[in-house]
């Protein structure tokens, strides 16, 4: 027996009766998040939504029953439930907020994707409404700004007309004659929803019955998506939320750069430009002092029997780059090795080359034994400790194997 799906013509009808006609015991689907079991039930009638068509399914109450999940079984409507209904007659409601947020975005949606194709040649080729934010898919070139702006001020011109939204039924030759959106190839009746002047769509979503209801819609962020164009969008209460959090955000960067919310990118563009600077100049100052470093180093450490200079340290304090800076320099000068560790668990191992050794060997045999990973070249490697406390632990084990000539 098919279930007869109310929210087809009225997506405003929050509480309904029906009738249990199946019930049945189901095991948890922790793909879904359900980890306990729970009861399945098909009723006569129902206004639950399912998820269908990038839309997430309705919550709210069957009995007293939370519903959890609401899935589409072709002619049927499964709802999952936390309990058995003790009545095969139940009174049913829905969680109105959840629905009228979807309401919104999904109406605002379709408006979107209307501006977008009308206006600039893009058409939608998928939707997902997400708990937080909305997006849609766009096929053909890259939508510059001023393609995001457009689209999104046409949509909401619409909305601000407060046109009427209507539910349309038709064959799919009936629809194409009235000019809907996207043509679909399916025999029988379709449900359409039709924007006034702005829209027909093939849909068996949930709508607002005016423009005016979706509030207000946000065109956010674009990003390429495999050959598709995805625009983050986000409608009705989700947009005054999304842009009350954007302009706190706004004047908290205002305040930490001392600037008006009018100079934020001046002032930020000038902070990166001398961030930039003092950074180039701390690096240059960095390796200067490595290598200051390294020549008294190579300086303090007296050959060994074999002729070989061989420097061991942990440096504290420094960055791992320093190392680099240190290692590079020593190394310049026949016959010296440098095995060096850094407060994070950072090891770098350099030599000159004819110092004869195998330091991407070397280290790779060290942390086989200590664990962590790094590679490098015949006289140059680097790698870091799995356990920062090792360090001291892999500079030992290193210059056992140097001694040993490993």
């Amino acid at each position: 027996m098919a279930t007869r799906r109310l929210y087809y013509d009225d997506s405003f009808e929050t509480e309904f009766t029906a009738r249990v006609m199946h019930c049945e015991v189901l095991p948890p689907d922790v793909n879904a998040g359900i980890t306990g079991t729970v009861w399945g039930l098909l009723l006569d009638r129902t206004a639950f939504y399912p998820t269908s068509g990038g839309q997430p399914h309705d919550t709210g109450k069957i009995g007293d029953a939370n519903v959890l999940d609401v899935r589409d079984e072709g002619d049927e409507i499964l709802h999952l439930v936390d309990r058995k209904p003790s009545d095969p007659d139940v009174s049913c409601c829905i969680n109105w907020p959840r629905r009228f947020d979807h309401m919104q975005q999904h109406t605002g949606q379709h408006l979107l994707s209307a501006m977008f194709l009308e206006r600039f040649g893009l058409p939608t080729v998928s939707f997902h409404l997400g708990a937080e934010l909305c997006t849609i898919d766009l096929q053909g070139p890259e939508p510059s700004d001023e393609i995001l702006e457009g689209a999104e001020h046409a949509a909401n011109r619409v909305i601000f007309e407060d046109r009427a939204v209507n539910v349309r039924y038709g064959t799919a030759d009936q629809l194409s004659q009235l000019g809907v959106r996207k043509e679909v190839d399916r025999e029988g009746i379709l449900r359409a929803i039709e924007i006034e002047s702005a829209d027909l769509q093939p849909c068996g979503g949930t709508h607002v019955k005016r423009s005016g209801q979706i509030g207000l819609i946000l065109a956010r962020r674009c990003a390429k998506v495999r050959q598709d164009w995805r625009v983050e969008f986000v409608c009705g209460g989700r947009a005054e939320r999304v842009a009350r959090h954007d302009f706190m955000q706004l004047r908290q960067v205002a305040d930490k750069l001392s600037c008006s919310l009018e100079n934020v990118v001046s002032a930020a563009s000038k902070a990166v430009s001398e961030r930039d600077a003092n950074f180039k100049n701390a690096r240059a100052h960095l390796q200067e002092l490595a290598q200051a470093e390294a020549r008294l180093a190579l300086q303090a450490t007296p050959p060994d029997s074999r002729g070989f200079r061989i420097f061991s340290r942990v440096f504290e304090g420094v960055p791992s780059e320093y190392l680099g800076f240190f290692a590079t320099d020593f190394a310049k000068t026949e016959k010296t090795i440098a095995v060096l560790a850094a407060d994070d668990g950072s090891l770098l191992f350099a030599q000159h080359p004819s110092a004869g050794h195998d330091m991407a060997r070397l280290i790779k045999h060290v942390l086989e034994k200590l664990g962590g990973k790094g590679g490098g070249t015949h006289d140059f490697a680097r790698g870091k400790v799995a356990d920062p406390s090792q360090r001291r632990v892999a500079l030992t084990s290193a210059m056992r194997m140097l001694s040993e000539g490993k």
